[in-house]
């Protein structure tokens, strides 16, 4: 008897019967299914709750149990506006190292320190904006013209390379866990969204049809193909609509197209947009109703909290709110926000990793790999046993906005340019200082007697944030955060050709930071050597002293064209990709896609293309490169496709396939890159459909867009 009553009661203790009892509601418990769950909270919701969990800053509901939830987290290349965390390279440097792998390394990253400061935070009771774990990450638009402010956040110019790097992010981020997210990420913003700053919350773009499918599209198409959690609708007009009002884009293509299955968030305030600027309806509600009825499932803003007068008015039903605050609570629920912290894998994470040693490594290793090497005539890498006296100068060298970029954090241990210098040569070695110019003010010039007296100057010139940015945060620019022309400033130009008229033969190496290509040509003659540094994150002036000494060989490459001057441009709100990026572009650049220097030299030899099996779609390139240096180098292998003609318009070149690898010095390796046909289709107006032409297709192979080493050809399909 003793026996059966102790099962009994193990029975009745751990049967799942009892174990829902402890939860006040079906909703709150982690044993049923998403599904199961969200409907019983659907149904338990007032319609003025409904509204308001369809909020960023979504309020807590006491009676119900429901803690408050801030949506609206940052993380570009780093937890971001949270106080400490590991700062990596901006995202248009994180573009340059070409290395998906390594982008998906810095997301996990990025990911633990996210969950370790929300647990911490929430058990401090600090529920706040930015300690949340929905991330409005990451930023694929296309980079199609260089004068837009926001291009650094973005992976560059090209729809192929920024799809790789934002689906590895995306899956960085997320985590592969078959129950939670670690993180919910979100592309942004959808779509055609690149520019003019100013104008954005009323413009209209209008591109054709082929560049809208062919190049803003895909990164889009790829993402969602990654499981990405959210899409952020974009603040301008697409084809007459408001993005965050248009069933073609947000129904039409990406829920029935793409069978997207996450929620869609708003950019903040758009939906304001649409009535106060756009003026394409009259009323907040109708805004609302808009919004709701293309599928916004998420307003950052504050238009939704007019939901219930919409409904009041027959512009929606209540089950329209429903069906739009459904993906939203799968969200809520697949992030474990109303679990106990005991089932989620991530819950434990402490925070004591929150840039740690390792962290601080990984972002050192990106900052090294986003740097690109434009020149050198042999005076890289330095030999320090030659070299007793290093002036450093320029604006950027001691400048902290430099590592940072935009959406960012702050480590609490940012190295600048001067300081990684200062701390690699050690201390038999004089390194002076002095700013020597302003950024953009031709007041000060100073240095050159601390010149004359250097072994060697190292310049570090370039534009930071206050020169190009988002809206509103560049504060030196009267432009909204656009850029006017893409020169570099010329007073900075004055001040290179005066340090080198004071130097003469003796060697100037110069680094320029920036978030988009800068057009430098006398910055270019007058240097010995010079490296484009973007904005990389708190290691960057470690990275950079790595590379300028030698510890570390460059590799990086450009994401985007550096065009020769801004005359070379289409006017800035023209939306069609004619004249633009290396695909399009045929003229004569200063630095190509693609581009990057390094201490090795390799050689291409023999390649070949695998075919698949079942068809003869191309699958694999195989080549065999060389590295013919002393020096262990990385080498970046670029596929790009040439289209055979078919009666459409087409690119020049397309990049279809890319790989980093390590050769050894002296070594020959055999390098397998996948290739991607779903790059190589184009649109067919008349069938509205990808096709792969039949033709003769050429397939380039090398070291840039214009560094073409083997080309192939193959008829397909």
């Amino acid at each position: 008897m003793k026996h059966l009553y102790i099962i009994t009661l193990f029975v009745l203790l751990f049967s799942p019967s009892v174990f829902t009892q402890q939860y006040s509601y079906p909703f709150m418990n982690p044993d049923m299914d998403v599904s199961t769950r969200t409907e019983d909270l659907i149904s338990r919701l007032r319609l003025a709750e409904k509204a308001n969990m369809m909020l960023y800053n979504s309020p807590a509901i006491k009676r119900l149990g429901i803690p408050e939830y801030n949506w609206w987290n940052e993380c570009l290349h780093g937890v971001a506006r949270a106080g400490k965390a590991t700062v990596f390279p901006q995202a248009i440097g994180l573009a340059a190292t070409f290395d998906d792998d390594l982008i998906f390394r810095v997301a996990e990253v990025i990911s633990d320190e996210a969950r370790a400061k929300h647990h911490e935070a929430v058990r401090r009771g600090n529920r706040a904006q930015y300690f949340g774990l929905s991330f409005w990450t990451p930023n694929i638009n296309i980079f199609r013209d260089p004068r837009w402010g926001r291009g650094q956040e973005t992976y560059g110019e090209d729809p192929y390379l920024t799809a790789m790097m934002g689906s590895a992010f995306v899956k960085g981020l997320q985590g592969n866990d078959p129950r939670y997210l670690k993180a919910a990420a979100c592309a942004k913003h959808y779509v055609v969204h690149s520019g003019p700053e100013a104008s954005r919350h009323y413009f209209n773009a209008v591109p054709d049809e082929i560049d809208f499918r062919e190049t803003y599209l895909p990164p889009f198409r790829e993402l969602v193909k990654a499981d990405v959690e959210a899409i952020m609708c974009a603040y301008n007009r697409t084809y007459d609509e408001p993005c965050c009002g248009s069933p073609f884009l947000l129904k039409d293509i990406l829920h029935d197209e793409w069978g997207f299955d996450g929620h869609i968030v708003s950019d903040c305030w758009a939906l304001d947009d649409i009535w106060a600027r756009h003026k394409v309806k009259d009323s907040r509600a109708e805004a609302a109703s808009m919004a709701v009825q293309a599928g916004v499932n998420l307003n950052c803003g504050y238009i939704y909290t007019y939901l219930p007068e919409a409904v009041e008015k027959g512009l929606l039903s209540e089950q329209d709110v429903d069906n739009v605050l459904r993906p939203l609570l799968h969200t809520r629920f697949r992030l474990g926000l109303f679990d106990p912290d005991s089932l989620n894998p991530y819950a434990m994470i402490p925070p004591g990793i929150v840039n740690c040693d390792a962290h601080r490594q990984l972002a050192r290793e990106a900052a090294v790999k986003s740097i690109v090497l434009l020149k050198n005539n042999g005076v890289l890498p330095l030999n320090i046993d030659s070299i007793n006296n290093i002036f450093v100068t320029g604006p950027m060298a001691a400048d902290l906005a430099v590592l940072a970029g935009n959406y960012n954090g702050y480590s609490g241990e940012m190295v600048t340019f001067l300081e990684g210098i200062v701390n690699h040569v050690g201390p038999g070695i004089a390194v002076d200082y002095t700013t020597g110019v302003l950024l953009n003010n031709d007041s000060i010039f100073y240095g050159f007697w601390h010149a004359g007296y250097a072994d060697v100057v190292i310049a570090v010139i370039g534009i930071n944030r206050l020169l190009e940015g988002e809206e509103g945060d560049a504060m030196l620019n009267l432009r909204g955060g656009d850029r006017t022309s893409i020169e570099m400033p010329e007073n900075q130009v004055e001040y290179i050709r005066k340090l080198k008229e004071r130097i003469g033969d003796k060697k100037l190496l110069v680094v320029v930071s920036g978030g988009s290509a800068i057009a430098m040509p006398v910055v270019e003659e007058l240097s010995d050597a010079l490296i484009f540094a973007w904005y990389p994150g708190e290691e960057g002036g470690n990275a950079v002293a790595d590379v300028i000494f030698g510890n570390e060989n460059p590799a990086g490459r450009l994401p985007v064209t550096f065009y020769k001057s801004t005359n070379d441009l289409p006017p800035f709100d023209d939306y069609s990709m004619q004249g633009r990026t290396y695909r399009f572009f045929e003229g004569d650049v200063q630095f190509p896609f693609g581009y990057g220097l390094s201490y090795s030299s390799f050689e291409y030899l023999e390649g070949k293309i695998d075919y698949r099996k079942e068809g003869k779609e191309p699958l694999t390139l195989i080549i065999n490169v060389k590295n013919t240096s002393l020096i262990d180098g990385e080498e970046v292998i670029q596929i790009y496709s040439r289209y055979p003609s078919s009666g459409t318009r087409h690119p020049i070149k397309s990049l279809i396939g890319f790989k980093r690898i390590l050769i050894p010095a002296g070594k020959t390796i055999e390098v397998k890159i996948p290739l991607s046909i779903d790059f190589m289709k184009q649109w067919d107006v008349e069938k509205q459909e990808y096709v792969l032409y039949p033709g003769e297709y050429e397939f380039l192979i090398g070291a840039s867009s214009e560094d073409i080493r083997i080309e192939l050809t193959s008829q397909l399909p």
